[in-house]
């Protein structure tokens, strides 16, 4: 698979939604190609204070999609909408894989692309308890926090790579 490219300022685009899912779909691919790019042990190895894993933190990107999306946005019930945390961080279970978590995370991405291609910008959410009491955010506003929460994250795993000696740059 190709790598997708930076999707430039200047690239032309036919609406603002076409934009949020270029810019989505690069950063996702960047952390896929990333987590390919290790060796198997520095998946499960942390080399950083806090102590995240670079499979913990695909893990966590996919339940950050998950969470704004539909938990949140579509209001759809869930059991456990925090099922990428335990004892307070972050947490894999050692069952699963590197493959089934990118796998994982690319299918967030397509049902969180088909809710941006089938819904206005300006839509708002469901009421329910991700909002904590709160007027729910417009599917615009979910998906800027969305861009920042993937743009820091990779800028989190271009440190762990580099220091990997793995795959470095955009």
């Amino acid at each position: 698979m190709s790598p997708l490219p930076f999707p430039e300022p200047t690239n032309p685009a036919n609406s603002r939604a076409e934009v949020f899912i270029g810019y989505l779909d690069f950063f996702r691919s960047r952390v896929i190609d990333k987590i390919r790019s290790l060796p198997e042990h520095e998946l499960r190895t942390s080399r950083v204070p806090s102590g995240w894993t670079p499979l913990e933190l695909v893990k966590h990107l996919t339940y950050v999609e998950f969470r704004w999306i539909e938990w949140g946005f579509q209001g759809r019930r869930t059991e456990n909408p925090w099922g990428d945390r335990k004892d307070d961080r972050w947490y894999v279970d050692p069952s699963e894989t590197a493959e089934e978590l990118l796998q994982n995370l690319q299918a967030q991405g397509h049902h969180t692309t088909t809710v941006i291609t089938t819904t206005d910008l300006s839509e708002r959410g469901q009421p329910g308890p991700r909002w904590r009491g709160a007027e729910p955010a417009t599917l615009e506003r979910i998906l800027f926090h969305l861009l920042q929460e993937y743009a820091r994250h990779l800028g989190h795993l271009d440190i762990v790579t580099e220091q990997a000696h793995a795959q470095t740059g955009e």
